[in-house]
């Protein structure tokens, strides 16, 4: 879907998510589909998210997804139509996006 990526720089567009206390981008208005964060210092998400990349999968099961990870974020609607969670696997952080019936 996208792949994040943590920066430093206030960027166009951003959005601020208040509960999250991050600034994000639209990954639709970048060609390769890179959602930018921009973090303030007391956000509640952890260090790893904040110091790399992240890649998103669209998937049927977070679940499922999930089975033999590490949870950094638990499942939460990050809208009505959309749930999220983000793991670490292999070293590599996840954001898993499951659509909501």
């Amino acid at each position: 879907m996208h792949v994040g990526v943590p920066i430093k720089n206030k960027q166009p567009n951003e959005i601020y998510l208040k509960n999250l206390k991050v600034y994000v981008t639209d990954p639709e208005d970048h060609e390769l589909k890179f959602e930018y964060l921009r973090y303030e210092k007391d956000t509640p998400l952890p260090e790893i998210m904040q110091n790399n990349p992240h890649v998103a999968y669209k998937v049927d099961s977070i679940e499922e997804m999930a089975k033999g990870a590490k949870i950094i974020v638990e499942p939460f609607d990050a809208d009505k139509n959309i749930k999220i969670a983000f793991i670490v696997k292999d070293g590599v952080v996840f954001e898993l996006m499951e659509e909501k019936e």
